[in-house]
């Protein structure tokens, strides 16, 4: 099959150049593995000249002027949401309505960080309060970093990037960003976006390549203060371990847990199985908040599953661009043959495949496994595609827990009961950065915080509020304050 699309040969975006280097990144549609475009194979001096330009770039804009390019950008990403998206399905491979989706996310990521550009979070305190106090007052400002690496991951290319820029020129930073070789054209999508709604060149500015070649300088240079990473465990704690003094928000995996409890009536095991499938096949599973484990409680499972399973095959997946389908591909076909491969494991163990109507290259159905046996590598590891696992626990809310907070990870969770006490323990002893009652691990809306704990992060949160505190600095001053 051939999509005729004219192939993108991009450039980095450095200090409002457009770089170009011999060597280049092919960028290809993992539903048929053609290649759509190619950027730089930059390197790590590509990457130490933009970050010279952002630390030694002063940014001047008021925060009505930065709440104005937030606006702009937000309603650009918007007129061209049929072009963005059609250029994340074609570098991700994510069903046009999961593209657009995404391209909506990212509009409100823009939106609100505009809306709270204009707010001074400053703090005043009064000094007279105690027997040693004085007439003066103590007051709070924040203020910029020096320059802000941000290295975003292949599964959000719109989202991510906005998630780490916004909250930057809300808060008048400059930012490098490396966003992964798999997806990087969206990422030069978005900046030049910036600079048609007013952002100068040097606060947002982009580098592409291997990581090889480019990524040690994006963690290393002296320029950065703080580091933003989205991405893998391994990664995640290499980056750790080289940034020494700098700042680092680091957003790593998840092993989602959807819980469904024992309390639920028909009809309530119909809106859960609904929940289960939506949050496990959303964006192809490519979320590090996806549903990655259903754990159902014995005595609803053989009530729970078939709902699971009826809803599963009532999905569309295929050509990612038609506009009927429901699932896309994953990031490629080496991916989807990993995933596959621990479906068989787990079926090996004792589990049963309910429905797998066949992979093929990238594209991997929502294939529907029971019984998978909690300690399979299915359910231990992140799972990051379609699939469906659903573990049979016991009726016991204390053994739940323990099997659900056995793995690494501690990101995010959901669980399903009508019970208010059931839920408050759930939310108490889960050992998660987000437990959401009624609904997906992943519910989220883009200003409130996000991030995990174990090996899903450093329990920095991200979402647009808390990423405009850690972008900046606090400085404390005072004043004399007569009575």
């Amino acid at each position: 099959m051939n999509i005729n699309v004219e192939i993108r040969n991009e450039g980095m975006r450095i200090g409002g150049e457009v770089v170009f280097t011999d060597d280049v990144v092919p960028v290809h549609y993992p539903y048929t593995n053609e290649m759509v475009g190619t950027v730089p194979a930059g390197k790590a001096e590509h990457a130490a000249r933009a970050f010279e330009i952002a630390a030694n770039y002063k940014p001047t804009l008021t925060r009505y002027e930065r709440q104005q390019i937030l606006f702009r950008a937000a309603e650009l990403i918007r007129e061209k949401r049929d072009w963005l998206a059609k250029w994340l399905t074609l570098e991700l491979g994510i069903c046009h309505q999961h593209a657009l989706y995404e391209t909506g996310r990212a509009y409100d990521v823009f939106t609100l960080a505009g809306q709270m550009a204009i707010l001074d979070d400053g703090q005043i305190f009064s000094c007279d309060l105690t027997p040693q106090g004085k007439d003066r007052k103590i007051f709070t400002k924040r203020e910029p970093v020096k320059a802000i690496s941000a290295i975003t991951p292949f599964n959000h290319p719109l989202n991510m990037v906005s998630h780490k820029i916004a909250p930057a020129i809300a808060t008048n930073n400059c930012v490098v960003c490396k966003p992964t070789e798999l997806t990087p054209l969206t990422a030069i999508a978005l900046a030049d976006i910036l600079y048609e709604a007013g952002l100068p060149h040097e606060m947002f500015q982009i580098v592409t390549g291997w990581p090889k070649d480019i990524g040690d300088e994006m963690i290393t240079n002296d320029n950065i203060d703080i580091i933003t990473f989205t991405g893998g465990v391994p990664v995640g704690k290499m980056i750790a371990g080289k940034a020494g003094y700098k700042r680092t928000a680091l957003e790593l995996g998840g092993n989602d847990p959807l819980i469904i409890l024992n309390d639920l009536s028909d009809a309530d095991l119909e809106k859960a199985a609904t929940i289960a499938v939506a949050g496990a096949t959303g964006n192809s599973g490519q979320r590090c908040t996806a549903v990655k484990r259903i754990l159902v409680q014995e005595s609803v499972a053989d009530r729970f599953v078939p709902l699971v399973l009826e809803k599963a095959k009532g999905i569309r997946f295929g050509d990612p661009m038609d506009p009927e389908t429901q699932l896309g591909c994953v990031v490629h076909a080496q991916a989807a043959e990993l995933f596959e491969k621990r479906v068989f494991m787990a079926e090996e163990q004792g589990a049963e495949i309910l429905y797998h109507p066949g992979r093929n290259g990238a594209l991997l159905p929502p294939i529907v496994v029971d019984k998978v046996p909690h300690g399979s590598e299915l359910v231990m590891e992140e799972t990051f595609g379609p699939i469906v696992p659903i573990v049979r626990v016991p009726d016991n809310d204390a053994e739940v827990m323990a099997i659900s907070n056995s793995t690494e990870f501690g990101l995010s969770s959901g669980v399903c009961t009508n019970d208010l006490n059931r839920a408050i323990a759930y939310i108490n002893g889960l050992d998660v950065g987000t437990c959401n009652i009624w609904e997906q691990p992943g519910y989220r809306i883009e200003m409130s915080p996000f991030g995990g704990i174990k090996d899903s992060g450093n329990a920095v949160k991200e979402g647009v509020l808390e990423a405009m505190k850690f972008f900046t600095n606090v400085k404390t001053y005072s004043l004399p304050w007569p009575r």
